[in-house]
């Protein structure tokens, strides 16, 4: 038996690791969680990382999954070894490839870090619904259950595919496996290389087609021939089963393992037996050891059938492997077919099993892990015990089904795993590095020692900010746990704020450790600790310890990156390994982690672990803890809306304390179809800065330019008349209101909600050199709250709004923003747009939203930021897909005008029925606002009075009994919601606009409809992580373009104008807020389609002076040249004017000078100067070279006009 090396590695890296070996060609195209196994495949090619043939792999970036699964297709039909990674929708995308690929039998894999397919909601993590979706499409299909297992058989599927003439899907689960860190037995190159079949491959590339033996394939068949040539390929998959057999073999004799086709665990004399495959094997075998150990009640004689090979399925192996004993089996399935008689894998499973000798065993189907719903060994041991004949023959595992009944009872609760693992807990924040500073950890405790280690990371879809909880494990054995940790011997709060909204420290273990990291001293903390923590730690002899890794950092110069702190003290207080050697090998991680930035910030991260080692402080447990009283947990609930309110107490507190894996299914009847109730976020207060904006009255001019950019909406001016301002809070600063005698103003912030990004501080003028709003520390229990929620429930001033107007700065900042308290990263360049255009157009708006940040970052479970107004009135908002985001809008706007214009028709009919007769004043009342409703018709301002007033007066009219024409009222009462002419956006990023959905916008463009598209251009794929997309420009890195980006970016506005009727206009709102509000309000007000370009600074652009100046970057990006304000209304040309209006001016800064602020940009000139050089020089000339274009159209369109 052969011994390879060791690596502490995900899921995801031992996939690539393999494909990169086996691949001439990889095309690609980032989807979570799959995303980082085709980054690793291109970071190992600029590396110059050499396969088993001796070449880099050529890797391509495509612009949507289904151009990575052509451009895999062409690969192979050329003789080229092609790969792919993919998930979900981007696997559904590849399908019809993969029936060519299959039919044409062609070895291409996939692997598939298989995830939920968005049906009611969407879904980042994990299940089988994508793997099923393509079990009809003749692919062989390959499962994995674990980081190791991902490593040992991926080589199977690719020499399989190449021998075996056929694709295979290699699949293991999503974030459970893909992203799980496990340490574990890596494959060398050599290795791989000794078991391929060379003579395969050469027989594939002479097959291949090439001019030099010239042949045709895929030809259009009739009826006389195509079935019979279908059935040719049946001996292929016959022979595949045996096929994989014998590379399992190979592979067993190698390294001593024991893979089959279905492998068999358990029992000799097993009576009851489960039938699964993916990472719940694990679970499955683990709670059969505990069960033949002699644990758990009942008679139980387990076993497990493991399936690996899924497709083609083998019937014959199956049945081989179960044990005569058997009386009952169990299928697993991880996905949901609704309508079909059972799930995919149990219905194959009774089908091999029907003319068998076991044909008469009972076979149970069991539905568990949708979207990685934790399976642990105490839902095994409930399957184990759910036994013919009272048992549940279908049921749903890990849920409470108080509807339809399915769930099973969880009656006991065991512990199956290693008695002599540590399990640690670490609560984090979003953003704050937790995450990574325990994947270094359980990296240096892998690569450093003989110890086993494990990590998985628990958090949701929050872009940032939200609560990230990591589940780390240390053994002296192999750990096959792969569920969350319920009780640890470690437990580590990151932010003090959660000790009031979750149970964490009952998660700690007898005489284990807690510890808080806080800025309180020791004497303060009998008060600010809840009693229910104080008397756990008390009567569990909990050892308890804090740290104020946030005052550190700040000496430091981290500030709030305080991951590497809590590590260091992590080290220090668990004791894993000697803190001597944790000091040294945490340091020479930190060397590795922050080179690219530079030996200053490589230094503070030095600095962080050795005051993190040294700055802890255990603080003794007073025995009179063990008698302190419960307080309630802290949910910050605000009356509101009624149907909001049932949501958030049914819904949404008990998912945001974190117990929505108990809320049963009767819960979500009113939400079945994936609707929930707007405006839910203002609900949440997530208490997650550290330092807040501080309004100085003194100093404020009231330009309201804090509240124009709060990424957030936290920051609102409000006006008060004389009564509101008597009712107002005790202490509520105010100023006498310029320009609004009787008036006074307040600026409120929402320091609850805020995310302490520092954009509202940063843009404010102040007054001599003194700003308005000042960061101040969090104060706890600060009464400026209350401020402002005063002003948030103060109706909307019509008169102020009209006296400022509000298309102006300040004008709009007294409109409601219709878009709040979101999810996006602090200092988020994308959300200002999103939240100026709720402002100015909410009440009226449909929103078609592509997926990507700006679909997750409004609409994460549970909460909802888009909003309504005190009559419900809102954004009405929806998200399809990544790709048809344009035609979905284009739907909308399809359906909206066919609906208006059947109401128009109806309302010419009534009032040429109503007639000229004042026959009496309801009649008249009618007649005159049904003129003004279709004078109106295509305005959508003008025309939402219109609508009220028309829906006043059929009100109105049909009060009156006996009035004639109540058919025709009828007809339009009933579609009231649909009288008025809504504003219809679609939203999307530029990996939308750009790459996977420019057809459809292209599509749209070209329809002449009244559509406005708004794109958020961070010029990269912000939502995925940060890869290339073609508004990349050139000179920048990032993945997949690590060498920095050699094309120039697509000029997407300059083909749209093309069009000649499109409304096109380029914006950054930090650089001119007025040019932005124009644009947006004219792209609106243009009857047809308009494009709108928004700059959005990104944290991935790496701005070296934060997220927080992302206003103050934009303005730089337009005095450098780098980004262009312009404004194309077709319009004007009607007028006589020009249509073209360039808004920017001559660039005032220098250019690399603005590279060098972002690190995606400096990253090159530190790692490859020479070629930084080169490309910013280029990225140079290209704007200098756009300026001058821009301002040659000037003088183009004015001569058209002539």
């Amino acid at each position: 038996m052969m011994k390879r090396e060791q690596k502490t590695i995900d899921g995801n890296q031992a996939a690539a690791h393999v494909a990169y070996a086996y691949s001439d060609v990889a095309a690609v195209y980032p989807i979570t969680p799959s995303s980082t196994m085709a980054e690793y495949v291109d970071e190992w090619a600029a590396e110059g990382r050499k396969n088993i043939f001796g070449q880099t792999v050529n890797v391509a970036e495509m612009q949507s999954e289904a151009g990575a699964a052509g451009a895999v297709h062409g690969s192979l039909a050329v003789g080229a070894l092609a790969s792919t990674f993919t998930a979900s929708q981007g696997l559904l995308l590849m399908i019809p490839n993969l029936y060519k690929m299959a039919g044409e039998l062609l070895p291409g894999v996939f692997h598939v870090a298989a995830r939920t397919v968005a049906t009611h909601a969407l879904s980042i993590f994990g299940d089988h619904s994508d793997i099923y979706a393509c079990r009809q499409t003749g692919a062989a299909i390959l499962a994995s259950g674990s980081v190791q297992e991902a490593m040992d058989l991926a080589p199977i599927a690719h020499l399989a595919a190449i021998k075996g003439k056929l694709p295979f899907l290699h699949f293991f689960d999503g974030f459970r496996t893909s992203h799980e860190m496990q340490k574990i037995d890596i494959w060398s190159y050599d290795d791989l290389q000794e078991m391929t079949d060379f003579e395969a491959i050469r027989e594939f590339r002479e097959h291949a087609l090439n001019p030099r033996r010239a042949k045709l394939m895929g030809s259009a068949q009739n009826p006389d021939i195509f079935f019979q040539a279908r059935e040719a390929a049946n001996g292929y998959y016959n022979a595949m089963p045996s096929l994989v057999e014998s590379y399992m073999e190979m592979i067993n004799r190698k390294i001593g393992t024991d893979y089959w086709l279905f492998r068999y665990y358990g029992a000799n004399d097993a009576d009851h037996v489960i039938i699964a495959m993916g990472s719940v094997c694990e679970t499955v075998k683990e709670t059969i050891d505990y069960l033949m150990d002699g644990k758990g009640s009942g008679d139980v004689r387990p076993g497990l059938v493991e399936v690996h090979l899924y497709r083609p399925f083998s019937a014959a192996h199956l049945l081989s492997v179960l044990p005569e004993s058997v009386r009952q089996i169990t299928v697993l399935d991880r996905t949901k077919e609704p309508g079909a008689a059972g799930e995919p894998l149990y219905l194959d499973v009774a089908a091999a099993l029907r003319n068998s000798r076991f044909r008469s065993v009972p076979v149970f189907s069991g539905r568990y892990g949708l979207s990685s719903k934790d399976t642990d060994p105490s839902q095994i041991y409930a399957v184990f015990r759910n036994r013919a004949p009272a048992g549940k023959q279908v049921f749903t595992l890990g849920i409470t089904d108080d509807v339809t009944h399915l769930s099973l009872d969880i009656r006991e609760f065991i512990n199956a795993g290693s008695s002599s693992a540590i399990c640690c807990k670490f609560w984090g924040l979003g953003g704050d590095g937790t995450v990574s500073a325990n994947k270094n950890s359980v990296k240096i405790i892998g690569n450093h020692t003989d110890k086993y280690v494990q990590a998985y990371f628990d958090y949701d879809s929050k872009k940032s900010r939200g609560l990230t909880v990591s589940h780390l494990r240390f053994s002296d054995s192999p750990i096959r746990s792969p569920y969350l940790v319920r009780q640890a011997d470690f437990v580590a709060c990151h932010n003090p704020a959660y000790l009031h909204k979750y149970n964490m420290v009952q998660e700690v273990k007898d005489g284990g450790i807690f510890l808080l990291n806080c800025y309180y001293k020791e004497e303060e903390l009998e008060q600010y600790l809840p009693g229910q923590v104080k008397r756990y730690i008390a009567q569990h002899k909990i050892k308890l310890y804090v740290i104020d890794a946030i005052r550190i950092g700040k000496e430091i110069g981290l500030n709030n990156k305080i991951s590497t702190i809590l590590q260091a003290a992590f080290f220090r207080l668990a004791n894993i390994i000697p803190i001597k050697d944790a000091r040294r090998f945490m340091k020479e991680a930190a060397a590795v982690s922050y080179r690219k930035k530079g030996d200053k910030v490589v230094q503070m991260n030095w600095d962080a672990i050795d005051r993190g080692i040294e700055d802890i402080l255990e603080i003794p447990v007073p025995p009179q803890w063990k008698q302190s009283e419960d307080e309630p947990l802290d949910a910050r609930l605000l009356p509101d809306r009624p149907q909001v309110l049932a949501y958030v107490e049914n819904i949404q507190k008990p998912v945001t304390l974190q117990q929505g894996n108990s809320l049963p299914v009767s819960a979500f009847l009113p939400y079945a179809d994936g609707s929930f109730p707007s405006g839910s976020s203002a609900h949440e207060r997530r208490n997650v800065a550290t330092e807040v904006p501080e309004w100085k009255p003194e100093n404020c001019i009231q330009c309201c330019r804090c509240s124009f950019v709060c990424p957030h909406a936290v920051i609102r001016p409000a006006a008060m008349d004389e009564e509101e301002q008597r009712n107002a809070p005790e202490g509520m600063k105010t100023l006498a209101m310029v320009g609004m005698p009787g008036y006074s103003f307040s600026i409120t912030v929402s320091e609850t909600d805020c995310t302490g990004c520092g954009s509202c501080a940063g843009v404010c003028p102040g007054k001599q050199g003194e700003k308005a709003l000042v960061m101040q520390p969090v104060k706890e229990h600060d009464e400026r709250q209350q401020y402002f929620d005063y002003g948030k429930s103060l109706p909307v001033k019509t008169d102020v709004v009209e006296r400022f107007h509000e298309n102006t700065v300040k004008g709009s900042q007294f409109k409601q923003p219709m878009l709040e308290f979101h999810g996006a990263c602090a200092g988020c360049g994308e959300t200002p747009y999103a939240i100026l255009v709720t402002r100015l157009f909410g009440e009226r708006m449909y929103i078609a939203n592509a997926t990507g940040c700006s679909s997750i970052w409004p609409n994460s479970s549970p909460t909802t930021a888009y909003t309504a107004n005190s009559l419900g009135r809102g954004p009405a908002w929806s998200n399809s897909l990544f790709e048809d985001a344009a035609e979905f809008g284009y739907g909308m706007v399809l359906a909206q005008n066919s609906i208006r214009k059947r109401l128009k028709e109806t309302a010419e009919n009534l009032l040429e029925a109503l007639g000229k007769t004042d026959t009496n004043s309801s009649e008249s009342i009618l007649r005159s606002a049904l003129e003004l409703w279709l004078d109106t018709f295509t305005d959508g301002r003008r025309n939402t009075d219109a609508s009220d007033a028309l829906i006043a007066a059929l009100q109105g009219y049909m009060s009156h009994a006996g009035q004639e024409n109540n058919d025709l009222c009828g007809q339009l009462w009933r579609a009231k919601d649909f009288l008025s002419k809504k504003s219809q956006w679609i939203f999307g990023g530029d990996g939308w606009a750009y790459d996977i959905g420019f057809g459809g916008l292209d599509h749209v463009l070209a329809s002449g409809e009244d559509i406005n598209i708004l794109v958020f251009d961070t010029e990269v794929y912000s939502n995925t992580g940060g890869q290339a997309s073609k508004a990349t420009p050139v000179g920048s890195t990032a993945k997949f373009a690590s060498g920095g980006k050699t094309k120039k970016k697509k000029d997407l506005a300059s083909m749209a104008m093309t069009y000649g009727d499109v409304y096109v206009a380029q914006i950054a709102m930090g650089a001119d807020y007025l040019q932005t509000i124009k644009a947006i309000t004219e792209a609106e007000a243009y009857p047809g389609p308009s494009l709108i370009i928004a700059y959005s600074p990104c944290i991935s652009h790496g701005i070296r002076s934060g997220m927080g100046s992302a206003q103050h970057e934009e303005a730089k990006a337009v005095s450098a040249g780098y980004w262009h304000l312009f404004r194309f209304d077709p319009s004007l040309k009607e007028q006589g004017k020009n249509p073209f209006q360039l808004d920017s001016r001559q660039p005032s800064m220098d250019y690399e000078e603005f590279l060098s602020g972002e690190n995606r940009y400096n990253v090159l000139q530190r790692m490859h100067p020479e070629a930084a050089k080169t490309l910013f020089a280029q990225a140079a000339e290209c704007a200098e070279k756009r300026f001058q274009y821009f301002n040659k159209l000037i003088d183009l369109y004015g001569e058209n006009l002539l």
